[in-house]
C-alpha cells in the first residue's frame, strides 16, 4: 500500500494527467458545430487544435525546468489554476479570436502543470514495486483520458451544446487543484543559481516555430517556402539552444549530460514514434467511423471505449510483469503488439463494420500500447537526478508532443495523396488503411529504437555535481 502523503500525489498526478489526456482529444468531435456557432472559416478552424498545440509543446522544456527550479507543486497549482481559468472563459467565448485566445492559454496552463505533475510522480516513486505501480495507474488514467475525450466530446456537443467541450475541463481541473493545495507536501525549490535566460528564449521559440511549420502543412506543403523558412529557423534556433547549453556558466534548462543518457535518449527517440503513431491512428479512426461508416459524433466516441478498456488492461498488465521483467523488454513488446493491431486496423474496408474492422484491432493494440505507456515514461525519467526530474518529464512529455504534430501532419498528408482527391468510402478507406499502416511501421521504429539505444540495464543517475568530471561522465 501507498503511505498516505505518497496516495495524495499518485490521485493528484493522475488526475491532472487524466486532464492534459482529456483536452487533447475532447475538442476534435466538437469542431463542426464550434465552426457553426462562431462563424469560424475553413481556413481557420484549425486553429481551435493549433492554438493549444502551439503553446503547450513550445513552453514544455521551459516549463519543466520552472518546476526545478520554483518547485513542482508550485508550478503545478499554477498550471491547474491557469488551464481551469481559461477553460471557463472559453465556454463564454463569442468570436473565433476569443475561443483561440482561450485555448492558447490552456496550452500555457497544461506546459506547466504535464511535466511538474510526471516530475512529481517520478520524486515520489523514485524505484522498487511502488514505482511500477505508480506508473501502471500513471499508464492508465493517461489512456483513458484521450478515449474519455473523444467520447465526452461526442456526448456533450450532440446533447449539451459545444460550450460544454471547454466546461467539462473547469471540474476536472479543480480536483486534482484541491487535492495539491491540502494534501501533497510541498517540495523543495532548485539550487537559486542565475537563470538561462538566452536558452529559455531559444528552446520555447524554436519549439514554437517548429510546431508552427508542422501545423500549418494542411495549408502549406512541406515544400513550400513558408514551410522550409519555418522548419529551417527552428533547426537553426535548437541547434544554438544546445550550444548555449554546453558552454552556459547559468543554470542550464536542459544539462548535455541528460541528453546522452542512453535511458533518456532511447526512450524519447521511441516516444516520438509512438506519439506520431497514436495520434495518427486516433484521427484516422475517427474519420473512417464517421465518414466511411456514417456513425455519429456519439456513437463514435461510445466505440472508443474497448479501446480504453484495453489500455487499462494492458497498463495493469505491465505492473504485474513489471515486478519481474526490465522497462526496455516490457516498451519493446508492447511497441510490437500495438504495431500488430495498427496492422490489423489497415485491413479496414469501405463496407464494413464495426465488429467486423474495429473492435478486434482496437483490444490489440490497446493492450499493446498500455503495456508500453508505463515503462517509456519510467525509463526516460530513470536517467535524471532528483533536481532535474521537471526537465526529464518536460523533455518526454515534448517528445510525444512533437511526435504528434509531425507524425500527424505526415502521415496525414500521405494518407490525403493516396486518396487521390476522391471523396467516396472506396477512396477514404484507402487513404486510412494507408495511413494506419504507416502508423504500424513508425512503431515497430520505435520498438528498434528501444532495442537498439535502451541499455539492457538502465542505469540509475545520482545527484548532479556540477564540478566534478566523474559524475558528468556516468550520465553518458
Amino acid at each position: 500500500m501507498f503511505a498516505k502523503s505518497s496516495g495524495s500525489v499518485l490521485l493528484t498526478v493522475a488526475l491532472a494527467q487524466f486532464l492534459v489526456s482529456l483536452d487533447l482529444s475532447v475538442m476534435n468531435v466538437g469542431l463542426p458545430s464550434i465552426q457553426a456557432a462562431l462563424g469560424f472559416g475553413a481556413g481557420t478552424l484549425s486553429w481551435v487544435i493549433h492554438a493549444y498545440a502551439l503553446t503547450f509543446g513550445g513552453l514544455l522544456l521551459l516549463g519543466g525546468r520552472l518546476a526545478d527550479r520554483y518547485g513542482r507543486r508550485r508550478m503545478l497549482l499554477v498550471g491547474l489554476a491557469l488551464f481551469a481559468a481559461a477553460s471557463l472563459a472559453g465556454g463564454f467565448t463569442v468570436s473565433p479570436g476569443q475561443l483561440v485566445a482561450a485555448r492558447a492559454v490552456q496550452g500555457v496552463g497544461a506546459a506547466a502543470l504535464a511535466p511538474a505533475a510526471l516530475a512529481l510522480l517520478t520524486a515520489t516513486f523514485p524505484s522498487g514495486r511502488a514505482r511500477v505501480r505508480a506508473f501502471g495507474v500513471w499508464s492508465a488514467m493517461n489512456a483513458t483520458g484521450g478515449a474519455v475525450g473523444v467520447l465526452a466530446g461526442g456526448l456533450l456537443t450532440q446533447y449539451a451544446g459545444w460550450q460544454w467541450v471547454m466546461w467539462v475541463s473547469v471540474p476536472i481541473a479543480a480536483a486534482p487543484l484541491v487535492l495539491a493545495w491540502r494534501t501533497v507536501p510541498a517540495d523543495s525549490a532548485g539550487t537559486g543559481g542565475r537563470a538561462d535566460v538566452l536558452g529559455a528564449v531559444l528552446v520555447t521559440t524554436g519549439m514554437g516555430v517548429g510546431v508552427y511549420a508542422v501545423v500549418r502543412t494542411e495549408e502549406h506543403s512541406w515544400t513550400s517556402p513558408i514551410t522550409v523558412a519555418c522548419l529551417g529557423t527552428a533547426v537553426l534556433l535548437l541547434a544554438v539552444f544546445l550550444r548555449v547549453e554546453q558552454t552556459t556558466n547559468r543554470e542550464p534548462i536542459i544539462r548535455p549530460g541528460l541528453l546522452a543518457h542512453r535511458s533518456v535518449a532511447g526512450a524519447n527517440l521511441a516516444n516520438l514514434a509512438i506519439g506520431g503513431a497514436m495520434a495518427s491512428a486516433f484521427y484516422f479512426m475517427s474519420l473512417y467511423l464517421q465518414h466511411v461508416l456514417g456513425h455519429s459524433p456519439a456513437r463514435a466516441g461510445v466505440e472508443f471505449v474497448p479501446f480504453a478498456l484495453g489500455v487499462v488492461a494492458g497498463a495493469a498488465v505491465a505492473t504485474r510483469l513489471g515486478y519481474h521483467l526490465p522497462a526496455r523488454t516490457l516498451l519493446i513488446a508492447g511497441t510490437l503488439l500495438t504495431a500488430a493491431g495498427f496492422g490489423w486496423f489497415a485491413l479496414i474496408s469501405p463496407d464494413g463494420s464495426f465488429a467486423a474492422d474495429v473492435l478486434g484491432p482496437s483490444l490489440v493494440a490497446s493492450v499493446g500500447f498500455g503495456l508500453c505507456l508505463g515503462p517509456v515514461v519510467s525509463t526516460a525519467t530513470a536517467g535524471a537526478g532528483p533536481e532535474e526530474s521537471g526537465a526529464a518529464s518536460a523533455l518526454l512529455n515534448a517528445s510525444r508532443q512533437i511526435g504528434a504534430s509531425v507524425g500527424l501532419a505526415a502521415l496525414g498528408t500521405a494518407a490525403l495523396a493516396r486518396t487521390g482527391g476522391g471523396l467516396s468510402p472506396e477512396a477514404l478507406t484507402r487513404g486510412y488503411s494507408f495511413g494506419l499502416a504507416l502508423a504500424a511501421a513508425l512503431l515497430l521504429i520505435a520498438a528498434a529504437l528501444a532495442a537498439t539505444v535502451v541499455p539492457g540495464t538502465p542505469s540509475r543517475a545520482g545527484p548532479r555535481s556540477s564540478s566534478t568530471a566523474p559524475e558528468r561522465s556516468s550520465l553518458r
